[in-house]
């Protein structure tokens, strides 16, 4: 079994925020791939259900950011897993918006949810760092992610959920790449050949020319009077 992990806080006041990524992130999956209803059980919600070939267990930790390792420790021994097992999805500051990135074990950078899991089980883990961007000063951060996404973000943050729930399989199966490969494929989608646009003809047009008028002055005066 693997168990994908998403960090946010619980309940209605936080569901738009952007530290709720992970929480999005897995509802989407759990929507799009049929998996059980919700239910509450190791101090946050859970269900299970399979991605292509794996067994997969999506947990939202509902101990608030701070605690989530008590949620995540308590399945992952409930379930004999590793942290090999283990997926986490959360937000992150130094990823532009819409980016994605998969990373292997490593610090928790400040992440008060990873440092929380690094605590109750050690940090080698999988992440996926979900691009929310960074406000521009770190007195700014607290507030910066608990406010809800903008309403100008709506439709990559739709994009990038998609992505992540196109390459799912892929990642319980343990191919980063074919997952990462998904993602693209929503929030940078390549050009169809058969659309490419109209190249702009830059060319100075040439002017009609001007026949040129070779009659005398007599002749123009005579033209005149015909």
């Amino acid at each position: 079994m693997h168990m994908f992990v998403g960090l946010g806080n619980p309940g209605p006041k936080y569901t738009g925020n952007r530290h709720n990524i992970g929480f999005m992130a897995l509802e989407r999956i759990a929507e799009d791939h049929g998996f059980a209803p919700w239910k509450g059980k190791f101090q946050g919600s859970v269900t299970e259900g399979r991605l292509g070939t794996a067994k997969v267990l999506l947990l939202k930790p509902e101990t608030f950011m701070n605690l989530s390792g008590q949620s995540v420790g308590e399945a992952m021994r409930f379930y004999k897993l590793t942290p090999a097992n283990i997926t986490v999805f959360h937000d992150e500051l130094d990823l532009a918006p819409g980016k994605a990135r998969v990373k292997q074990g490593g610090g928790h950078a400040g992440h008060n949810g990873l440092r929380s899991i690094h605590q109750h089980i050690g940090p080698d883990y999988e992440r996926v760092r979900l691009g929310i961007g960074h406000p521009g000063h770190k007195d700014a951060v607290a507030g910066y992610v608990l406010r809800d996404f903008a309403k100008a973000e709506q439709n990559w943050l739709d994009d990038l959920l998609r992505g992540i729930s196109d390459g799912a399989a892929k990642l319980a199966e343990g191919d980063a790449g074919k997952f990462m490969n998904a993602v693209a494929l929503r929030v940078a989608p390549p050009r169809s050949s058969t659309s490419k646009p109209a190249k702009q003809d830059n060319t100075p047009k040439a002017e009609t020319p001007v026949d040129e008028d070779t009659r005398n002055p007599m002749q123009k005066l005579m033209d005149k009077f015909k």
